[in-house]
């Protein structure tokens, strides 16, 4: 991004900070974003996005930048003490990266010559490298995706992976106790509790472009713009009346219109997808507001339990330019303005309240600013702002 003499680019991040995944130098909660870009040079900064516990950036030179939760070694420093300001996490052969995912305590990262490094918790081996790995404060080569990768996803406990042959790979037992209690007395696919990337079957007739993945579920977009599903069902983000999928099975494009998928994004149990005509529609679990959806497009069911397994369409976010999940909250970038909603219980919606937002709202503070880009870990958020002048509508 190129930064005008008029221009002014401020990193702000905001809510669950309890282990200095804002970068604050603190490990206080923020209910409106803050900035947190002291001795970097926020312009040059392309990807945000984070973990459970843990935030990472990328900028336009391939640097990874890392900061929070480290006690299982998430942020590939070579050790497992938190840090609670962005520091640079230095790969392997001095590599460049080209995306990063976060699950709840591992991190995947892609690197600019296609290959995946994983760190982290290697307990349900979501890593993707030997059983024998408990966990790695270093970052390791997934040795198992041999060939050039495209697209990377970290759900809570699982991995998945698309290479440049248009493969699905999928790692980790995030999904193996939900399969078995399901699929009961049937087996279970190798791909749901294999520890090492096993491809995912029920793919080649189609061409996959991206992964996505939530807590127990797996999202996959193709070239055409359709999406397939597998994993859990429980919360209706499937769009299925089954309580597991094993496969990956086909979005009905009808719920959709007939438009064609141009990105999906998931939460733990929610899925947004955006259409070619710039229209969104949301699905899935809706205890804390996070479909953005009214009361009417949802089943009367008890707040905890809330959920809809039937696509509504969230007309706020028509032409929306960049939508990010959470685990229960997302934020969404409409026409240069940043709006937030769903689970806001440590203020990751940046309005100053604790309040859960059920539809999506503008973020008070950040109102005075461009929005260009913004990511989010389970309960936090970021968001890269650019200002006409020196003035600054937050601290």
């Amino acid at each position: 991004m190129e930064e005008t003499p008029l221009s002014r680019f401020v990193l702000y991040t905001w809510g669950a900070n309890s282990y200095g995944q804002l970068g604050h130098g603190h490990a206080e909660d923020e209910a409106e974003p803050q900035r947190a870009d002291g001795g970097l040079q926020p312009e040059r900064i392309r990807v945000l996005t984070g973990g459970g516990g843990h935030s990472a950036v990328i900028t336009e030179s391939g640097d990874l930048l890392i900061c929070g939760q480290n006690h299982k070694g998430q942020l590939g420093l070579r050790h497992i003490s938190e840090v609670m300001t962005l520091q640079p996490c230095p790969l392997p052969g001095c590599r460049r990266v080209q995306a990063v995912s976060c699950g709840w305590d591992f991190t995947l990262i892609l690197t600019d010559d296609g290959q995946v490094l994983a760190c982290g918790s290697n307990a349900f081996g979501q890593l993707g490298i030997s059983p024998h790995i408990t966990h790695t404060a270093e970052p390791l080569c997934v040795k198992a995706l041999s060939e050039c990768v495209t697209s990377v996803a970290a759900g809570l406990r699982h991995g998945l992976a698309r290479t440049a042959s248009a493969c699905v790979y999928q790692w980790g037992t995030g999904l193996s106790s939900h399969a078995k209690r399901a699929l009961n007395p049937q087996p279970v696919p190798a791909h749901l509790t294999s520890k090492e990337p096993c491809l995912v079957p029920g793919l080649d007739h189609v061409t996959p472009e991206k992964v996505v993945a939530g807590s127990a579920h797996c999202v996959c977009l193709t070239v055409t713009g359709d999406v397939f599903l597998w994993g859990s069902n429980k919360h209706g983000q499937l769009v299925s009346d089954s309580p597991f999928l094993p496969l990956p099975v086909a979005l009905d494009r009808s719920l959709l219109q007939r438009e064609r998928v141009t990105d999906v994004h998931s939460g733990w149990t929610h899925v947004i997808a955006q259409t070619e005509s710039g229209r969104v529609f949301t699905w899935g679990r809706a205890s804390y507001g996070q479909l953005g959806q009214t009361v009417a497009n949802q089943r009367l069911e008890p707040e905890s339990e809330r959920s809809s397994n039937s696509l509504a369409e969230v007309k706020g976010l028509f032409g929306a330019t960049q939508i990010a999940c959470g685990s229960e909250h997302n934020l969404a970038i409409v026409g240069g303005r940043i709006l937030s909603w769903g689970w806001n219980e440590h203020g990751m919606c940046g309005d100053c309240s604790l309040c859960d937002i059920t539809q999506p709202q503008p973020i008070p503070s950040l109102q005075d600013s461009t929005t260009l880009l913004i990511g989010c870990g389970a309960g936090h958020s970021m968001a890269l702002c650019r200002f006409k002048s020196s003035k600054d509508s937050a601290s």
